[in-house]
Order: structure tokens, then C-alpha cells, then sequence
């Protein structure tokens, strides 16, 4: 897509167009661009883990080297590529299917995109200078405040910096669906992804303020010589645990509720049916966010808490299975005597619902406090999770790429590629982690970078092995697909796949930049299936034609980015006495706060597309 528009205007102009856009869909592509970079990235950590736990004693990595992998492999997939491929599909369809010209503050959505950007550059330039972090994803005060290196601190100011951006993106998705619906979009006829949407953003707005608390507490203990977290100056690390498991067990809904929503978009179109329990549905949605706030400590089962507090937790994790059952039947009442066509989304969606369902299996056994007391901390956890991430969250986003391509790029994926990607995937998926649950059960601790002979993991360690390997296949080919797609450029209509239900198949794609002429007229749930069964082309406008009001685009949020990186670099190396440090701290901060300050007093009104330019359009396209 990105090079079809550079042989249009010529790289340079291309170049800054993305620069300065603060257009929700050219901001989507940004995040896909930018996640998908950071997915290739954590998928390499994953196969070299892999490759180094082959065959025991292994010597492919080092023990330190493999710390560094491991940390930076779960940090990356969680914060770098899941997070943001996710809201690249919010930036992308949300606004389409509420009827919205853009998102409420277009200019906060460029801000958040490149905070996340700059903030995981980062994270990942500890690769080359001095080493990455290495104290596990999770960096618990016990292990990261001891972290020779600046490892670490790339962590802690890398996530700062990203994390700021995705609280701003929760923020202004919330805006925007809360007023920016079209005239009729009440909340009760709203797309499940868009609810999905509006969950998870509210979710971010709760959960990332105690990771960012606790990630300025372990600034000031690193750089600054705090003592929040140290155990001989008084400090407790368990409140680190505390913090970061806050925020950590809703991430995960923050991850899983837009997964759902894709799969919720899926079922429909594809089964040719309404979804079924769309009330229910919503409920059991709000009601998984709410939950997710009250089953953090059974991460921390292990830790001491006590009878009382593991009894409260263990029964609260295992409620928030009922809300997600109630999902599972729904979509599979939606399929139940549909027209289901088994396109390249519905595999996965169809996958999804066994492999997610062994996932939430798995995390009702991790429940029971006094069973995780066996299997904490062993190859058993490391497969739950990632029935529930991979096989949850990557599974919907390999379903929403191939949904939603042909109306964010005006061009379909090859199917019959779609589906050997899926294929090479949903066995490889299987065939690394379904044999991790034994590994946990016979023994094999997590995060040990080697093992012995004769300890009866060597088989199983291959077989898992292996399945990375062909999940690697499955994403080379998903590549070629993307580039054989946009090589051959061949367009597709509004409604490619001809079931579309909702407002974003109602208009051409790719979308024009203001999206509608006119705002649609919403007559109820599914509300271009409705116009569709009626025999209008089109959805009925809700205005007349008028002048459009659009934002400028704007150099400014590239700049804040920019400047907090180089305060981070500054801040970090200050604590060796380095001449230099402090006076690049200070010139980042003046770099972000004069740009805010330029913001704050530039007058920016935005621009107009007038009625007769619309008008013209329309008898062009005649």
C-alpha cells in the first residue's frame, strides 16, 4: 500500500505525508507498519529460544545472552507488536463504524503513535549498547534492581515512553465514542469490535497509571538512588509484583476483548446470520473488564499472601470464565444453522474457538491456589499463556489483516495463500506449546536456558521446537502475500466479501480521508445489513450534503516523540557522570515542552472541503 501511494506523489512527499498525517487510517497503517516490524523482531527472540532449548546442553546462546532474549522477546510481543497491531485495527475501523469523520483529537492519536514508537526504538537499541534487559518481561524488583548494565533502564524509560502514548490513544478512542457516534448509533447498536474497543480503552485508562507509577518508582530506585523496592534499605519488592500485576492481568483483556471483537465481526458475515445474544454479548464483554481488576494476586500465589487472599482471588479468577463461556456459545449459536463460507478469516476465527478454549482450560487449573503451587514457575504456565496470547490475541489479528485488507488498502490477500499461512500456523502453534503442558507436568522449570540429558525433555523440547519452525514458514508467507497483493494492485468494491453488516462496508475502499460525505442515518443493530436488505446501495444520510471540517496535518507529534527520546538517553546515562548526559536530558525536554508550547499558541483551525468540491467528485465518478 505504502509504495503504490510513493509511485503516486514520489517517496520524499510519501515520507512526510506519514511524518505529519494525524488521519486515523494512515496512523493504522503506521501502527501495522511499525507492530508488524516489532512482531518480526520478537519472533526471531522466539525461535533462537527455541533453537536453544533443541537439545539438552546447548551452547547456540549464552546464559546471560538468553536472559536478554527472553526478557526482551516477552516484552516486545506484549508491548511492541500485540498492543499496537491491535490498535492499529481501533485507529482503522472504529471511527468507520460509528460513523465518524475521524477520531475526537486526530492530533493526541498522532502524539500516542510516535511516544509508542520512539519509546520501543528505545527499548530496542539496548541490543547495541552495553546489553538488553534482562531481569524477564515482568523485571520483578528482586532481579532488576540488581541488573548490571543499562539494560533495565532501557526497559523502564523505553515503557515509560511507550506506555504514555497508549494511555493517551485509551483516552481519545474513549472520546470518540462517546460523542462522536453517528445520529441513531446508540450503544446498544454499536459493532461488538467497537465495544470491544471502548472496554479495552477503558481498561488502559485504569491499568496503565499503576505500571507507570511503578515504573517511575524503579526509575528513581535505578537512576536515582531510591529505595522503594530494595529489601536492605527498607523497601519491599513484592509491591513492585503489587503494581505491575495491576496493570498486567487487565493487559491481558486489554489484548483479548479487541480479539474477540474481530472474531464477533467474523462469525456474522461469514455464517450470514445476526450474531446471536448481541445483548449478552455486550454484558459479558463489560463484565470480563470489570472482573480483570480482581484476579491480579493470582499471579502471586506463591509470594505468601496468605489463605484468605489466595481463597479471594482463586474464586474470582475462576468467575471470570463464565462471561467468556457465554461468548464461546454465542458464537458458536451465530454459526449454528448459518451459510457459514470458510474463508481465509473464518479459519482462524473457526480455530480460535478450541484453541482459546484449552487456554481458558489451563487458567481455571492455574486458579486453584493450592494446584499452582506445583505448577508455578514451570513450562505449564509458559503454555497457558500462550494458548491464550498466541492462540487468542495473534490468532485475531491474523483474522482481522485478512478481513479488513481489502477496505483499509482497496486490494484482497490471495486466499489460497491465506490459508497455507493459516495451516503452517494453527500446526505449528499446537505443535510447540500443546507438548509445553507435559514439560510443566514432568517438571521443567521456566527460564532455564539449558537443561541435562536424561531428564526426559529432550523429545518434547524438539517437537516444540519444530512447531516454531513452521510458525516462522507461516509468517514468511503472510509476507509474500502482503507483496504479491500490493505488487498486483487489483481493486475490489466497498463490500468485498459481500456479507459486510456494518458502516465500514458502506463506504469505498480504501475510504476517502473524510470517510463520509454525509453522516449515516442508523435505523438499527447491523446498519448497512439493514439499508442492503432493503435495496439501497448505500446507507441513508442523516445530514445534507455541506462543507466537510478537516485537521491539518502537523509536524509537532513527531517532535514531542523525538524529544523525550533524547531526554531518555540523557536521564539514563546521567547516573555514570557522563559530561554530556544532563545537558541532553535538558535539550529533550525543551525539544518536547517548546513543541507542546508551539501547539498550545499556533492558530490551527483545521481546513474545509467544500460542498461543490464533493459535488464535482460524485459527477466524476459518474
Amino acid at each position: 500500500m505504502v509504495s503504490t501511494i510513493a509511485q503516486k506523489k514520489g517517496f520524499g512527499a510519501t515520507l512526510w505525508d506519514y511524518l505529519t498525517t494525524v488521519d486515523h487510517k494512515k496512523i493504522a497503517i503506521l501502527y501495522f507498519i511499525a507492530g508488524g516490524f516489532f512482531f518480526l523482531v520478537g519472533g526471531l527472540e522466539a525461535v533462537f529460544i527455541r533453537i536453544q532449548l533443541a537439545v539438552p546442553n546447548n551452547d547456540f546462546v549464552s546464559a546471560g545472552a538468553y536472559n536478554e532474549i527472553l526478557t526482551m522477546h516477552g516484552t516486545t510481543m506484549i508491548f511492541l507488536a500485540a498492543m499496537p497491531l491491535l490498535i492499529g485495527f481501533m485507529n482503522a475501523v472504529m471511527p468507520l463504524q460509528i460513523g465518524a469523520r475521524d477520531v475526537a483529537f486526530p492530533f493526541v492519536n498522532a502524539v500516542g503513535f510516535w511516544l509508542f514508537f520512539f519509546g520501543g526504538i528505545f527499548l530496542n537499541l539496548s541490543w547495541f549498547l552495553g546489553g538488553a534487559p534482562d531481569a524477564g518481561w515482568t523485571s520483578y524488583a528482586s532481579l532488576a534492581l540488581h541488573s548490571k548494565g543499562h539494560g533495565v533502564d532501557f526497559y523502564v524509560l523505553g515503557l515509560q515512553i511507550s506506555g504514555i502514548g497508549t494511555l493517551i490513544g485509551g483516552i481519545n478512542f474513549l472520546v470518540t465514542i462517546i460523542n462522536m457516534r453517528a445520529p441513531g448509533m446508540t450503544y446498544m447498536r454499536m459493532p461488538l469490535f467497537t465495544w470491544t474497543t471502548f472496554v479495552a480503552s477503558a481498561l488502559i485508562l485504569f491499568a496503565f497509571p499503576p505500571l507507570t507509577v511503578g515504573l517511575t518508582l524503579m526509575m528513581f530506585d535505578r537512576l536515582f538512588g531510591g529505595n522503594f523496592f530494595d529489601v536492605t534499605m527498607g523497601g519491599n519488592t513484592v509491591i513492585w509484583e503489587h503494581l505491575f500485576w495491576i496493570f498486567g492481568h487487565p493487559e491481558v483483556y486489554i489484548l483479548i476483548l479487541p480479539a474477540f471483537g474481530i472474531f464477533s465481526e467474523i462469525f456474522p458475515i461469514f455464517s450470514r446470520k445476526r450474531l446471536f445474544g448481541y445483548s449478552s454479548m455486550v454484558f459479558a464483554t463489560v463484565l470480563i473488564g470489570f472482573l480483570g481488576f480482581m484476579v491480579w494476586a493470582h499471579h502471586m500465589f506463591t509470594t505468601g499472601l496468605g489463605p484468605v487472599a489466595n481463597a479471594i482471588f482463586a474464586v474470582a479468577t475462576m468467575a471470570i470464565g463464565v462471561p467468556t463461556g457465554i461468548k464461546i456459545f454465542n458464537w458458536l449459536f451465530t454459526m449454528w444453522g448459518g451459510s457459514i463460507k470458510f474463508t481465509t478469516p473464518m479459519y482462524w476465527a473457526f480455530a480460535f474457538i478450541p484453541t482459546f478454549l484449552m487456554g481458558g482450560v489451563t487458567g481455571v487449573m492455574l486458579a486453584a491456589a493450592t494446584a499452582d503451587y506445583q505448577y508455578h514457575d514451570t513450562y505449564f504456565v509458559v503454555a497457558h499463556f500462550h494458548y491464550v496470547i498466541v492462540g487468542g490475541v495473534v490468532f485475531g489479528i491474523f483474522a482481522g489483516i485478512h478481513l479488513w485488507w481489502p477496505k483499509m488498502f482497496g486490494t484482497m490477500l490471495n486466499e489460497t495463500l491465506g490459508k497455507i499461512t493459516f495451516w503452517f500456523f494453527f500446526i505449528g502453534f499446537h505443535l510447540t506449546f500443546f507438548i509445553q503442558h507435559f514439560l510443566g507436568l514432568w517438571g521443567m522449570p521456566r527460564r532455564v536456558f539449558t537443561y541435562l540429558p536424561g531428564q526426559g525433555f529432550e523429545t518434547a523440547n524438539m517437537i516444540s521446537s519444530v512447531g516454531a519452525g513452521f510458525m516462522s514458514i507461516a509468517v514468511i508467507i503472510m509476507l509474500i502475500n502482503v507483496v504479491m497483493t500490493s505488487v498486483k494492485n487489483v481493486k475490489v468494491g466497498n463490500d468485498p466479501w459481500g456479507d459486510g453488516r456494518t458502516l465500514e462496508w458502506a463506504i469505498p475502499s480504501p475510504p476517502p480521508f473524510y470517510n463520509f460525505k454525509q453522516l449515516p442515518l442508523v435505523r438499527g443493530l447491523d446498519a448497512y445489513w439493514i439499508e442492503k436488505m432493503e435495496g439501497k446501495k448505500g446507507m441513508t444520510p442523516a445530514e445534507p450534503l455541506g462543507d466537510i471540517h478537516m485537521p491539518n496535518a502537523s509536524f509537532i507529534p513527531f517532535v514531542i516523540a523525538l524529544g523525550l527520546f533524547i531526554a531518555a538517553f540523557g536521564a539514563m546515562y546521567h547516573v555514570d557522570k557522563v559530561s554530556w548526559a544532563l545537558p541532553v536530558m535538558i535539550i529533550g525536554l525543551l525539544i518536547t515542552f517548546g513543541s507542546l508550547f508551539t501547539r498550545s499558541v499556533k492558530d490551527d483551525h483545521g481546513f474545509h472541503i467544500h460542498k461543490e468540491e464533493l459535488q464535482e467528485e460524485k459527477g466524476a465518478k459518474a
